[in-house]
């Protein structure tokens, strides 16, 4: 483990120096990673959804659940994430933790979120974002059940601390805030390799090191951003089956794990959207 601050190090340049230093002395074993053929079960695929709409619950999100349960039925492993946006549906969760002891550290850090937001004033079952209103949500509670969606049926084999390393099969959630770059940093901290974010309001979302598949929940968002997205889930609603989709999402996930560019990947997003989790108000 590396860990700085500027204070303690000599300020701003020693900072950055001691930084580059670092990276230099690390480059030769980064450079001995080379490409070698993986069997689907090590793949670790993140579960995101942001700027979400009425939509998301009923294409993009139940799709990307079915597609979460064909990527645990080849051995592989699925993180949902999000904490607060699954509260008020959790109980979907606890149903189908594999042990008593996964309960109840879901339900630990569901209190725990509860106290939190308690600290800084504010409320685990408000209202959605306006973004989310304005997508034709009307209730945190909606908000959450169609992020309970995206990770499928399959048991709740193990629930982790935000950016812990990810080591059971399965799916599996980890403690994140609903802000998407915090989650998803911490998401790939733990060792996802693909992430696949929902979305019904056209959020602009890019990850490095692990690229983003971007599914829009409706054809007016595909249509109207044919450059970010990379999937569409609004056919569902013209009588697209949830399974067929749901196999076009797997092929998607093993295309972009054999190399095959995202649209985010294109437009060279995802710099600015490594943001760790800060002590403070982050919800």
């Amino acid at each position: 483990m590396f860990g700085l601050t500027i204070q303690g190090t000599g300020g701003t340049r020693a900072t950055i120096a001691a930084i580059r230093d670092k990276v230099a002395e690390i480059l030769p074993e980064v450079n001995r990673a080379t490409r070698s053929d993986c069997p689907a079960s090590a793949l670790k695929v993140a579960l995101q959804c942001g700027g979400s709409d009425g939509f998301s619950g009923l294409t993009a999100n139940p799709a990307l659940g079915l597609a979460s349960d064909r990527i645990v039925g080849l051995g592989g492993t699925v993180i949902l994430s999000e904490t607060p946006e699954i509260y008020g549906a959790e109980q979907l969760l606890l149903r189908r933790a594999a042990s008593p002891e996964i309960a109840e550290k879901l339900i630990d850090r569901i209190r725990w979120w509860e106290d939190y937001t308690a600290m800084n004033g504010g409320s685990m079952d408000n209202n959605p974002s306006p973004g989310n209103k304005q997508g034709g949500l009307t209730t945190i509670l909606e908000k959450s059940l169609g992020a309970v969606a995206k990770g499928g049926s399959t048991p709740l084999t193990a629930v982790y601390d935000y950016a812990e390393p990810v080591t059971e099969a399965g799916f599996t959630f980890m403690d994140t805030p609903g802000y998407d770059p915090v989650s998803a940093t911490g998401q790939i901290a733990g060792g996802a390799q693909v992430l696949c974010f929902t979305t019904g309001r056209g959020s602009a979302f890019g990850s490095k090191p692990a690229p983003t598949i971007k599914l829009a929940t409706n054809d007016a968002l595909f249509r109207a951003m044919p450059e970010d997205m990379d999937i569409n889930c609004g056919d569902v609603m013209l009588g697209v089956s949830l399974s067929d989709k749901a196999d076009q999402i797997v092929d998607a996930i093993l295309a972009t794990a054999s190399g095959a560019a995202t649209k985010s990947e294109a437009l060279g997003l995802g710099d600015n959207e490594f943001v760790p989790w800060q002590i403070g108000a982050v919800m």
